[in-house]
């Protein structure tokens, strides 16, 4: 056993493909986690195996190998791009005598660097803990067993069990402050329902652009920077989309190829803004030539939050890159499918904002309504509930309103006034140009 050493940046980088070569995009994704993490990368050890070996994960020729490219480099860390189990990285760890950090440790680590807010940083500390809690037994000799010698035999607590304990309460503590945390922000999503405020949600890969695209909708000053988990505590934004609507945008924490279960688990609060978003904008890399491989991982991780069915429109961003024009593209039954545009100089985003306000137009009570002066009270209402677009005084008084409001929010005001909703002259709301009904995809 060795005492693990508390600091080191310089790493080797470790993957193996398990059945089939490693492709080469998950190596620089792999590389660029380890640079978001701060770590100077001082070698890259590969191979392919039919199976992972039951003790090390790599086979014991390429544990050999790993332990000369860390004296060859004077390197202090290695870093395995895969889920290693406890025993297994307490086994590399007394093999290479040096610290081991499988893949969900380094996503941890980034984690913990990136969060700024209370809730960030309680829901970080929580996956850490969680992820510790099975690696209690590595590689510290004070742990391992209780000290011997005269008058300190006998039955006792073993650091082992107390580090257990004092875990055990932390996370427990933990887990009750973000469920405080969950009910204040489901208070705040009980009153946007009430206001019939839906929510659209900025999902996607990390680094495609969300909080970038955020900023241009409403903005606002979300750090946003070309590197990985730039973003990580939840932000919501009134959008007004004009017409009267609006909207809560919320920017939340970027996907990644097997995002640890531990994170999963501790930003349930986070994705709970994703889970019940009425509308998802899932952000896409155009410039990405591996975008497709994105869209199947993104859908993944939805799928495992529980966020499969919400209706969404994909976001093809940084067409800036490409040399392409805005433009939208429609689905079979003719609604807005995807988006290109590019969130970095503005191109297309008048497109979004009315693919948007499209998508949200089929529950709207839309059209012309007569008043009669003494119903001034009902024409109050709208206007507080700034649903009036336009207004034309009538000859013998009252008024004529074009509006624009929740279908749900016009029945209950009908009930509530005693007004026949067969008063309002309906017609369809036209959101889009020419330009936005240009094409259609399958």
């Amino acid at each position: 056993m060795f005492e693990r050493p508390q600091v080191g940046e310089r790493a080797v980088l470790v993957q193996i493909g398990i059945g089939s070569r490693v492709p080469p995009e998950q190596i620089e994704e792999f590389k660029e986690l380890a640079r978001s993490a701060g770590a100077e990368l001082c070698g890259f050890v590969n191979g392919q195996r039919p199976s992972p070996h039951p003790r090390f994960f790599i086979g014991t020729g390429k544990v050999d190998e790993v332990r000369e490219r860390l004296l060859a480099t004077d390197a202090e860390l290695v870093l395995f791009n895969h889920d290693l189990s406890p025993s297994q990285e307490r086994n590399l760890e007394a093999a290479l005598q040096c610290r081991v950090l499988d893949r969900a440790g380094l996503i941890l680590d980034i984690f913990a660097q990136r969060a700024r807010s209370f809730e960030g940083k309680l829901q970080v500390e929580l996956a850490q803990l969680e992820h510790l809690s099975t690696r209690l037994v590595r590689g510290w000799t004070h742990l391992e067993r209780q000290k011997g010698g005269i008058g300190l035999r006998g039955p006792g607590e073993t650091q082992l069990e107390t580090d257990r304990r004092l875990l055990g309460q932390r996370i427990r503590q933990l887990d009750r402050r973000l469920d405080r945390l969950d009910r204040q922000r489901e208070q705040g999503r009980r009153t946007r329902r009430k206001a019939e405020i839906p929510t659209v949600s900025l999902v996607g890969y990390t680094n495609a652009g969300k909080s970038t695209l955020f900023n241009r909708l409403t903005g606002s000053e979300v750090y946003a920077a070309a590197k990985l988990f730039a973003t990580l505590d939840p932000t919501l934004r009134r959008l007004d989309l004009g017409e009267g609507r609006q909207v809560v945008l919320a920017d939340t924490v970027g996907f990644v190829r097997d995002l640890p279960h531990e994170l999963v688990a501790a930003f349930r609060a986070t994705l709970q803004e994703t889970r019940d978003a009425a509308l998802l904008l899932h952000v896409v890399d155009g410039a990405d030539p591996h975008r497709s491989e994105r869209l199947e991982q993104v859908d993944a991780v939805l799928e495992e939050i529980g966020a499969a069915e919400v209706r969404r429109i994909e976001v093809f961003n940084k067409i800036d890159l490409l040399g392409e024009s805005p433009r939208v593209l429609r689905d079979e039954q003719g609604n807005v499918h995807r988006v290109w545009l590019s969130a970095v100089d503005g191109a297309g985003l008048e497109l979004l904002t009315d693919a948007i306000l499209e998508a949200f137009s089929k529950n709207q009570a839309r059209g012309r309504l007569r008043l009669a002066p003494t119903e001034a009270r009902i024409r109050s209402q709208l206007y507080d509930a700034e649903a009036v677009l336009e207004e034309w005084p009538e000859e013998a008084g009252g008024w004529r309103l074009e509006i624009s409001l929740p279908e749900r929010s016009f029945q209950t005001l009908c009930r509530r006034e005693g007004l026949g909703p067969e008063r309002l002259d309906r017609h369809p709301c036209a959101t889009h140009d020419g330009f936005l009904q240009s094409r259609t995809v399958a």
